[in-house]
C-alpha cells in the first residue's frame, strides 16, 4: 500500500470506522428521490459537513459544480461509474463516467465504483474496474466498491450467501472497502464480513425507514463486524437529518 493510499484512507476512516453520506441517487434513481429541499446538493453537502460524516459520495457533476465550497470540510469520494433506473435490470450495466485523473483533480480521497455481480455484463464491468484499480495504484487512490448482486442470473439479490459472494468479489478484485446491502440479521451479516476479510465492509443505508428502524439496523450492522455505513435517503430525506446523523454517528463511533 502506497503512502498516498494510507494518507487518503486515514481521512475517511476515523478510529477504524467510516460514515459516508451518499448523494449519487440523482443519477441512479432520478428526481423521484428528492423533495424541494434535498433536490439541492447544497442542502445535502451542508448535512455532510455539520453531521460529521467522514466522506461524501457523489458523481462528478455535483462535485464539479458544488464541491469547491466544501473543500477541506468533508472528504470527497467520487463515483466513477453510474446508470439510470430507466434501463431494465436484466442486463444491468454501470458504465464509466469519470476517470481517476478527474478524481484527483477534484480533490477526491477515494473513488467509488459499482459492480453488478451476476449480471450478463459482469465480465465487462470487471475488466473496466481492473483498469480503474490499476490507475488508482498509480495515484495512491483507495477504492470503494458498491457490490450488488443483480441481473437476470441472480435469483435473489437479498440472499445472504449471494451478498457474501459479492463482498468476496470486491476483495478478490482489490477493493479497499466494499459497500453491500444488509442481509437482515447479525449472524448472516457476519458471514459477509468474513467473506470480505481484509476488504472492509460497510452497509448501504437502503430504502427509507423510520428513524427507529434505521438505528436498530445500524446497531446490528456494527455488531456484525462492519466498519460503518454509506447512507443517503435515511438521512437527507429525514425531517430532522442532523438528529438522525447524530444518532447514527454514536452507533458507528460509540461517542
Amino acid at each position: 500500500m502506497s503512502i498516498g493510499r494510507k494518507t487518503r484512507l486515514s481521512r475517511i476512516i476515523k478510529d477504524g470506522k467510516i460514515l459516508l453520506l451518499a448523494m449519487d441517487q440523482g443519477l441512479e434513481h432520478g428526481p423521484k428521490d428528492f423533495n424541494e429541499r434535498n433536490i439541492n446538493p447544497d442542502f445535502v453537502l451542508d448535512i455532510a459537513v455539520k453531521g460529521g460524516f467522514t466522506g461524501l459520495a457523489i458523481q462528478k457533476g455535483v462535485a464539479y459544480h458544488y464541491m469547491k465550497d466544501y473543500a477541506g470540510q468533508v472528504p470527497l469520494i467520487l463515483k466513477l461509474n453510474g446508470r439510470t433506473s430507466i434501463v431494465p435490470k436484466d442486463n444491468i450495466y454501470s458504465s464509466p463516467v469519470a476517470t481517476v485523473k478527474e478524481a484527483v483533480a477534484l480533490g477526491a480521497d477515494a473513488i467509488g465504483y459499482t459492480l453488478y455481480v451476476g449480471s450478463p455484463q459482469e465480465a465487462r464491468m470487471f475488466k473496466e474496474f481492473g483498469q480503474i484499480r490499476a490507475e488508482c495504484e498509480e495515484y495512491g487512490m483507495p477504492t470503494i466498491v458498491w457490490a450488488y448482486p443483480r441481473g437476470m442470473h441472480v435469483k435473489d439479490e437479498k440472499d445472504p450467501a449471494t451478498i457474501a459472494y459479492a463482498a468476496r468479489v470486491a476483495l478478490e478484485l482489490g477493493a479497499d472497502i466494499v459497500k453491500v446491502n444488509y442481509t437482515g440479521s447479525v449472524d448472516s451479516f457476519r458471514g459477509v464480513v468474513a467473506a470480505a476479510q481484509k476488504c472492509k465492509v460497510i452497509s448501504a443505508g437502503g430504502s427509507k425507514q423510520t428513524d427507529a428502524e434505521f438505528i436498530a439496523k445500524a446497531k446490528e450492522v456494527m455488531d456484525a463486524g462492519a466498519i460503518g455505513f454509506a447512507v443517503g435517503r435515511n438521512v437527507w430525506q429525514s425531517d430532522r437529518p442532523l438528529d438522525i446523523a447524530a444518532k447514527l454517528k454514536k452507533v458507528v463511533f460509540g461517542k
